[in-house]
């Protein structure tokens, strides 16, 4: 568990780093995915699950 925490932190600032210097490439798509893979084995992946859910749901219940 702690090997998975301290590898979304590098990823997750790594992701940062090249977002903000705007170097979008098949590197960063790969750190993005290294992220979200690693981020999606800790205990913040329920949270995040159910606040995606909970968007949706919303989205969903507005009439247009």
């Amino acid at each position: 568990m702690a090997v998975t925490v301290s590898l979304v932190a590098l990823f997750g600032l790594v992701l940062f780093f090249l977002l903000r210097g705007k170097s979008l490439g098949y590197g960063a798509a790969f750190v993005a995915v290294m992220f979200g893979f690693f981020l999606a084995s800790t205990g913040a992946s329920g949270p995040i699950n159910s606040l995606t859910n909970d968007v949706i749901a919303s989205v969903r219940s507005i009439d247009f």
